[in-house]
Protein backbone atom coordinates (compact mmCIF):
# COMPACT_ATOMS: atom_id res chain seq x y z
CA UNK A 1 0.00 0.00 0.00
CA UNK A 2 1.36 3.57 -0.77
CA UNK A 3 2.37 5.56 2.07
CA UNK A 4 0.00 8.01 1.00
CA UNK A 5 -2.64 5.57 2.03
CA UNK A 6 -1.32 4.80 5.49
CA UNK A 7 -3.69 5.56 8.03
CA UNK A 8 -3.84 9.09 8.81
CA UNK A 9 -7.03 10.62 11.04
CA UNK A 10 -8.10 14.11 9.84
CA UNK A 11 -9.02 16.70 12.24
CA UNK A 12 -11.39 18.13 9.78
CA UNK A 13 -13.43 15.23 9.38
CA UNK A 14 -13.28 14.59 13.12
CA UNK A 15 -14.30 18.33 13.98
CA UNK A 16 -17.82 17.76 12.73
CA UNK A 17 -18.03 14.40 13.86
CA UNK A 18 -17.17 15.48 17.23
CA UNK A 19 -19.33 18.39 16.79
CA UNK A 20 -21.99 16.95 15.92
CA UNK A 21 -22.03 13.34 17.83
CA UNK A 22 -21.16 15.38 21.42
CA UNK A 23 -23.38 18.63 20.63
CA UNK A 24 -26.39 15.85 20.12
CA UNK A 25 -25.71 13.27 22.86
CA UNK A 26 -25.24 16.92 25.36
CA UNK A 27 -28.78 17.82 24.20
CA UNK A 28 -30.27 15.01 24.58
CA UNK A 29 -28.85 14.60 28.44
CA UNK A 30 -29.19 18.18 29.45
CA UNK A 31 -32.48 19.15 27.93
CA UNK A 32 -33.82 15.88 27.27
CA UNK A 33 -35.67 15.45 30.80
CA UNK A 34 -36.95 19.29 30.90
CA UNK A 35 -37.92 19.48 26.72
CA UNK A 36 -39.06 15.88 25.63
CA UNK A 37 -42.32 14.04 26.15
CA UNK A 38 -42.24 11.92 29.10
CA UNK A 39 -38.53 13.19 29.57
CA UNK A 40 -36.52 10.77 27.44
CA UNK A 41 -35.07 12.29 24.75
CA UNK A 42 -35.16 10.53 21.78
CA UNK A 43 -36.27 6.84 20.27
CA UNK A 44 -34.37 4.00 19.40
CA UNK A 45 -35.06 5.20 15.60
CA UNK A 46 -33.98 8.48 16.44
CA UNK A 47 -30.53 7.10 17.46
CA UNK A 48 -30.20 4.88 14.76
CA UNK A 49 -30.82 7.54 11.80
CA UNK A 50 -28.70 9.91 13.62
CA UNK A 51 -25.51 7.91 14.49
CA UNK A 52 -26.10 6.47 11.11
CA UNK A 53 -26.17 9.71 9.64
CA UNK A 54 -22.52 10.88 11.84
CA UNK A 55 -21.26 7.22 10.49
CA UNK A 56 -21.51 8.12 6.81
CA UNK A 57 -20.20 11.45 7.28
CA UNK A 58 -17.48 9.96 9.30
CA UNK A 59 -16.71 7.31 6.07
CA UNK A 60 -16.94 9.76 3.71
CA UNK A 61 -14.74 12.59 5.12
CA UNK A 62 -12.13 10.31 6.75
CA UNK A 63 -9.20 8.15 5.62
CA UNK A 64 -9.13 6.32 3.66
CA UNK A 65 -11.26 8.43 1.34
CA UNK A 66 -9.79 11.57 2.35
CA UNK A 67 -6.87 10.57 0.88
CA UNK A 68 -8.51 9.31 -2.56
CA UNK A 69 -10.41 12.21 -2.43
CA UNK A 70 -7.50 14.67 -3.06
CA UNK A 71 -6.34 12.07 -5.75
CA UNK A 72 -9.86 11.30 -8.24
CA UNK A 73 -11.93 13.74 -8.49
CA UNK A 74 -14.56 11.28 -8.64
CA UNK A 75 -13.96 10.20 -5.24
CA UNK A 76 -14.03 13.69 -4.51
CA UNK A 77 -17.79 14.05 -5.58
CA UNK A 78 -18.74 11.04 -4.11
CA UNK A 79 -18.28 12.60 -0.77
CA UNK A 80 -20.13 15.04 -1.13
CA UNK A 81 -23.39 13.37 -2.54
CA UNK A 82 -22.97 11.36 0.53
CA UNK A 83 -22.64 14.17 2.62
CA UNK A 84 -26.07 15.54 0.86
CA UNK A 85 -27.93 12.58 0.33
CA UNK A 86 -27.25 10.53 3.01
CA UNK A 87 -25.81 12.14 6.00
CA UNK A 88 -28.39 15.35 5.21
CA UNK A 89 -31.37 13.44 5.71
CA UNK A 90 -30.77 10.74 8.35
CA UNK A 91 -29.17 14.07 10.74
CA UNK A 92 -32.97 14.91 10.33
CA UNK A 93 -34.70 12.19 10.26
CA UNK A 94 -33.05 11.46 13.73
CA UNK A 95 -33.33 14.55 15.67
CA UNK A 96 -36.64 14.35 17.96
CA UNK A 97 -39.25 16.92 17.13
CA UNK A 98 -38.56 18.41 20.73
CA UNK A 99 -34.75 19.23 19.71
CA UNK A 100 -35.62 20.91 16.57
CA UNK A 101 -38.23 23.08 18.24
CA UNK A 102 -36.12 23.80 20.73
CA UNK A 103 -32.99 24.74 18.67
CA UNK A 104 -35.31 26.78 16.11
CA UNK A 105 -36.91 28.75 19.28
CA UNK A 106 -35.05 32.00 18.75
CA UNK A 107 -37.09 34.18 16.61
CA UNK A 108 -34.52 35.62 14.63
CA UNK A 109 -33.60 31.76 13.85
CA UNK A 110 -37.20 30.35 13.36
CA UNK A 111 -38.00 33.36 10.85
CA UNK A 112 -34.45 32.47 8.66
CA UNK A 113 -34.93 28.88 8.90
CA UNK A 114 -38.84 29.47 7.56
CA UNK A 115 -37.85 31.74 4.64
CA UNK A 116 -34.52 29.08 3.66
CA UNK A 117 -36.54 26.16 3.83
CA UNK A 118 -39.74 27.42 1.77
CA UNK A 119 -39.38 25.49 -1.58
CA UNK A 120 -38.33 27.80 -4.39
CA UNK A 121 -35.29 29.30 -1.81
CA UNK A 122 -33.93 25.81 -0.39
CA UNK A 123 -34.08 24.45 -4.04
CA UNK A 124 -32.15 28.00 -5.75
CA UNK A 125 -30.04 28.25 -2.02
CA UNK A 126 -28.80 24.27 -2.56
CA UNK A 127 -28.30 24.25 -6.55
CA UNK A 128 -26.37 27.65 -5.98
CA UNK A 129 -24.12 26.05 -3.48
CA UNK A 130 -23.81 23.48 -5.95
CA UNK A 131 -22.63 25.26 -9.19
CA UNK A 132 -20.78 27.81 -7.02
CA UNK A 133 -18.47 24.69 -5.04
CA UNK A 134 -17.88 23.05 -8.95
CA UNK A 135 -15.58 27.02 -9.84
CA UNK A 136 -12.04 25.97 -10.10
CA UNK A 137 -10.73 28.03 -7.23
CA UNK A 138 -13.00 26.39 -5.02
CA UNK A 139 -12.12 23.09 -5.52
CA UNK A 140 -8.64 23.16 -5.82
CA UNK A 141 -8.10 25.56 -2.51
CA UNK A 142 -10.93 22.66 -0.74
CA UNK A 143 -7.95 19.97 -1.49
CA UNK A 144 -5.42 21.88 -0.82
CA UNK A 145 -6.81 24.04 2.66
CA UNK A 146 -7.30 21.90 5.60
CA UNK A 147 -9.48 24.47 7.26
CA UNK A 148 -10.57 25.71 3.93
CA UNK A 149 -12.18 21.93 3.61
CA UNK A 150 -13.41 21.89 6.65
CA UNK A 151 -15.60 24.75 6.24
CA UNK A 152 -16.95 23.29 2.55
CA UNK A 153 -17.67 20.52 4.55
CA UNK A 154 -19.73 22.21 6.86
CA UNK A 155 -21.68 23.88 4.26
CA UNK A 156 -22.36 20.46 2.22
CA UNK A 157 -24.13 19.21 5.13
CA UNK A 158 -25.82 22.69 6.06
CA UNK A 159 -27.28 23.60 2.41
CA UNK A 160 -28.62 20.13 2.49
CA UNK A 161 -29.98 20.20 5.40
CA UNK A 162 -32.02 22.92 3.82
CA UNK A 163 -32.73 21.16 0.71
CA UNK A 164 -34.06 17.92 2.60
CA UNK A 165 -36.36 19.69 4.88
CA UNK A 166 -39.15 20.70 2.77
CA UNK A 167 -39.49 16.65 2.22
CA UNK A 168 -38.39 15.19 5.68
CA UNK A 169 -39.67 18.20 8.30
CA UNK A 170 -41.50 16.44 10.95
CA UNK A 171 -43.00 19.82 12.50
CA UNK A 172 -46.31 21.19 12.19
CA UNK A 173 -44.91 24.87 12.49
CA UNK A 174 -42.25 24.37 9.69
CA UNK A 175 -44.32 21.61 7.78
CA UNK A 176 -43.22 19.68 5.13
CA UNK A 177 -44.57 20.07 1.56
CA UNK A 178 -48.07 17.82 0.25
CA UNK A 179 -46.88 14.67 -1.44
CA UNK A 180 -47.83 15.65 -5.41
CA UNK A 181 -45.30 19.04 -4.13
CA UNK A 182 -42.55 16.73 -2.64
CA UNK A 183 -42.15 15.01 -6.05
CA UNK A 184 -42.24 17.79 -7.88
CA UNK A 185 -39.81 19.75 -5.50
CA UNK A 186 -37.19 16.63 -5.97
CA UNK A 187 -37.73 16.24 -9.87
CA UNK A 188 -36.53 20.07 -9.54
CA UNK A 189 -33.73 19.14 -7.29
CA UNK A 190 -32.79 15.84 -10.00
CA UNK A 191 -32.98 18.01 -13.22
CA UNK A 192 -30.46 21.26 -11.88
CA UNK A 193 -27.57 19.38 -11.28
CA UNK A 194 -26.90 17.55 -14.85
CA UNK A 195 -26.03 21.12 -16.01
CA UNK A 196 -23.00 21.18 -13.93
CA UNK A 197 -22.12 17.17 -14.29
CA UNK A 198 -22.26 17.88 -18.31
CA UNK A 199 -19.46 20.02 -18.61
CA UNK A 200 -17.63 17.32 -16.38
CA UNK A 201 -18.62 14.35 -18.39
CA UNK A 202 -18.13 15.97 -21.51
CA UNK A 203 -15.10 18.12 -20.92
CA UNK A 204 -11.85 17.54 -23.18
CA UNK A 205 -9.95 19.14 -21.10
CA UNK A 206 -9.07 18.85 -17.16
CA UNK A 207 -10.76 21.51 -15.61
CA UNK A 208 -9.23 21.68 -11.67
CA UNK A 209 -5.07 22.08 -11.46
CA UNK A 210 -5.25 19.28 -8.42
CA UNK A 211 -6.62 16.61 -10.42
CA UNK A 212 -4.38 17.16 -13.96
CA UNK A 213 -1.85 14.47 -13.22
CA UNK A 214 -2.88 10.80 -12.35
CA UNK A 215 -2.00 10.27 -8.60
CA UNK A 216 -1.91 7.19 -6.31
CA UNK A 217 -4.90 5.13 -8.79
CA UNK A 218 -3.81 5.03 -12.22
CA UNK A 219 -6.52 6.69 -13.79
CA UNK A 220 -6.25 9.54 -16.90
CA UNK A 221 -7.63 12.73 -15.17
CA UNK A 222 -10.32 13.17 -18.27
CA UNK A 223 -11.49 9.57 -17.41
CA UNK A 224 -11.63 10.59 -13.47
CA UNK A 225 -13.41 13.94 -14.58
CA UNK A 226 -15.76 12.03 -16.75
CA UNK A 227 -16.95 9.46 -14.12
CA UNK A 228 -17.20 12.46 -11.69
CA UNK A 229 -19.86 13.76 -14.23
CA UNK A 230 -21.32 10.75 -14.28
CA UNK A 231 -21.29 10.03 -10.82
CA UNK A 232 -23.41 13.25 -10.21
CA UNK A 233 -26.08 13.63 -12.92
CA UNK A 234 -26.65 9.41 -12.62
CA UNK A 235 -25.91 8.49 -9.34
CA UNK A 236 -27.72 11.64 -7.31
CA UNK A 237 -30.16 11.53 -9.87
CA UNK A 238 -30.95 7.54 -9.16
CA UNK A 239 -31.07 8.14 -5.77
CA UNK A 240 -33.56 10.94 -6.03
CA UNK A 241 -35.57 9.55 -8.16
CA UNK A 242 -35.74 6.52 -5.61
CA UNK A 243 -37.08 9.01 -3.15
CA UNK A 244 -40.07 9.73 -5.09
CA UNK A 245 -40.80 6.45 -5.90
CA UNK A 246 -41.02 5.80 -2.12
CA UNK A 247 -43.28 8.98 -1.50
CA UNK A 248 -45.41 7.91 -4.78
CA UNK A 249 -46.09 4.68 -3.24
CA UNK A 250 -46.45 5.88 0.35
CA UNK A 251 -48.79 8.65 -0.85
CA UNK A 252 -51.16 5.96 -2.97
CA UNK A 253 -50.97 3.62 0.52
CA UNK A 254 -52.05 6.14 2.57
CA UNK A 255 -54.86 7.23 -0.20
CA UNK A 256 -56.14 4.26 -0.05
CA UNK A 257 -56.12 3.33 3.74
CA UNK A 258 -57.30 6.82 4.76
CA UNK A 259 -53.84 7.09 7.15
CA UNK A 260 -52.40 10.07 8.50
CA UNK A 261 -48.77 11.98 7.17
CA UNK A 262 -46.20 9.52 8.40
CA UNK A 263 -43.84 11.88 10.00
CA UNK A 264 -46.29 13.85 11.62
CA UNK A 265 -48.05 10.59 12.89
CA UNK A 266 -44.68 9.29 13.89
CA UNK A 267 -43.97 12.07 16.20
CA UNK A 268 -47.61 12.55 17.62
CA UNK A 269 -47.94 8.62 18.17
CA UNK A 270 -44.43 9.11 20.20
CA UNK A 271 -45.81 11.78 22.11
CA UNK A 272 -49.32 9.71 23.20
CA UNK A 273 -46.65 6.87 23.95
CA UNK A 274 -45.57 8.66 26.49
CA UNK A 275 -48.87 10.46 28.13
CA UNK A 276 -50.44 7.04 28.03
CA UNK A 277 -47.46 5.43 29.88
CA UNK A 278 -46.74 8.45 32.71
CA UNK A 279 -50.60 8.20 33.56
CA UNK A 280 -51.35 6.47 37.30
Amino acid sequence: MPASLGWEPHADAWALVVALLGGYLYALSAWGPRHAPGGVGATRRHRLYFFAGVGSLWLAADWPVHQLANELFSVHMGQHLVLSLVTAPLLILGTPSWLLRRLLSPSPVAAVWHALTRPLPALVLFNGWVALYHFRGVVNLSVTNDGFHLLVHALWIGVSLVMWWPVLSPLQEFPHLSYPARMAYLFGQSIIPTVPASFLTFGQTVLYRVYDTPGIVAIDPITDQQVAGLLMKIGGGLFIWVVIASLWFRWSKEEQEGGPDVLYWRDLEHDLEHVTTSRP
